[in-house]
């Protein structure tokens, strides 16, 4: 019989195996720092707003929509200029920018001239730097690695994405209850040095870089109607595209859920995002583990996050929320994974960043309405009403798609390719 080493090694192996490639341990390595900070913002943003507002659930569904904005209105155009452009230099000055912004909030909070209207601005701004970073962040990923290990990547991607959220909130609750929330927005700017070294680090030699596609009229509808004439590809857009609406609302649930439910500070908050993120992050790893995305793991993850936004929902203490977010943080990362996997590997390559910017647009730019949504209800019913819809809507989701699929035995399964026009290449093959 093996013993445990043995059987643990191949699976770690297979869990980190597209780590080999030095240009992804650059790239991951640089974005794992640089989200640290980004998260730090995150929580000194919302923490800013509660402060200004005096505890509106309304102002911190404002800020999130004005944030994730331009992603729902120009998320699409994002990706035409992903798949037309060199991602590493556009994915360069999208830092720098980014960087920029934080300076602002950064000098604004700590001169005490910061304002409610300032916040919207700048968030807005960031908003529309996202939309073409987002697109270009994901589509890039396949540039670094073998075709077989881009589900992967992108399961470590999320790993790095979720560890980050570990650490940023529970720094930031720190930093604010001692030396104020400037100290996050000045230490996000500074941890944009990161990604940007990791970049200019890159061999851009062993990219393997898509070929980029010609300025041409009708580019976004020629990715719309791809999307929508692959079942697979349309089914996991409209998936992530109800469920992100109104259950991936942490930046606005949490911080009322710690101020209200558990009458907490930020450090209830940053807690409350550190363990969620800790879920998050085992999440994508049992995901990384996999050979490979599937529908059915899909539709489980999507039914196992509503159950368990459910319970936490009812958390009657704070003690008790840490360990239901847990698993709730684990079922959500696994569907956004998925998803994401799912969507890159099924996707031809002129087209993947106009998908993937539609990804962009369903699951980050749904934000504005789902924001406002979650935070009228939360304000109005508590905050445990924001994880009660939010719940229900991924069981519903599920459901939906699970009955479908009854319905429809002849339908393509799991790993089964799809013509995306009649003529065209099969997708799994180009």
């Amino acid at each position: 019989m093996a013993s445990p080493m043995a059987r643990v090694r191949p699976a770690v192996g297979r869990t980190f195996r597209s780590l080999h490639h030095r240009n992804a341990r650059l790239y991951l390595a640089g974005l794992a720092v640089s989200n640290v900070g980004t998260w730090m913002q995150v929580v000194a943003q919302g923490w800013l707003v509660l402060t200004l507002t005096d505890d509106s659930g309304v102002a911190l569904g404002i800020v999130t929509a004005l944030q994730f904005t331009p992603l729902l209105l120009g998320g699409a155009w994002g990706g035409v200029v992903a798949d037309r452009s060199d991602k590493r230099r556009l994915l360069l000055a999208t830092q720098v920018v980014a960087c920029a912004l934080a300076v602002v909030l950064w000098a604004a909070t700590a001169t005490g001239t910061v304002t409610l209207g300032l916040v919207y601005v700048l968030a807005f701004l960031l908003g529309c730097v996202n939309a073409v970073d987002n697109p270009t962040r994901r589509s890039f990923i396949s540039e670094l690695v073998e075709p077989d290990e881009v589900a992967n990547a992108i399961s470590l991607n999320t790993a790095v994405m979720t560890s980050s959220r570990m650490v940023g909130p529970a720094v930031a609750g720190v930093l604010i209850g001692t030396v104020g929330i400037a100290a996050c927005f000045l230490l996000n700017a500074i941890s944009f040095v990161a990604v940007l070294l990791g970049l200019l680090a890159i061999d851009v030699g062993a990219l393997r870089k898509a070929e980029r596609v010609a300025r041409a009229k009708g580019q976004v509808r020629e990715g719309l109607r791809y999307a929508w004439a692959t079942p697979e590809i349309r089914t996991t857009l409209l998936m992530v595209a109800v469920i992100s609406t109104l259950a991936f609302e942490y930046q606005v649930v949490l911080p009322l859920m710690a101020a209200e439910a558990f009458e907490g500070g930020a450090g209830a908050y940053g807690l409350l995002f550190s363990v969620l993120s800790l879920g998050s992050l085992s999440g994508s790893l049992i995901s990384a583990a996999r050979k490979g995305p599937t529908r059915a793991y899909l539709v489980g993850s999507a039914a196992t996050f509503g159950a368990t936004m459910l319970v936490a929902s009812a958390a009657p203490t704070l003690a008790v929320a840490l360990v239901a977010v847990v698993p709730m943080g684990a079922a959500g990362a696994a569907f956004v994974t998925t998803a994401s996997a799912l969507l890159q590997t099924t996707t031809r390559p002129d087209v993947r960043g106009r998908v993937l910017a539609l990804f962009s647009v369903v699951f980050l730019g749904s934000t504005p309405v789902g924001g406002l949504i979650v935070g009228t209800v939360a304000e109005h019913l508590g905050a445990r009403s924001g994880f009660v819809v939010g719940g229900t809507t991924s069981l519903v989701v599920a459901a939906v798609v699970t009955l479908r699929r009854r319905r429809r035995p002849d339908a393509p399964g799991d790993g089964e390719t799809e013509r995306a026009v009649e003529g065209r290449v099969p997708v799994a093959a180009a």
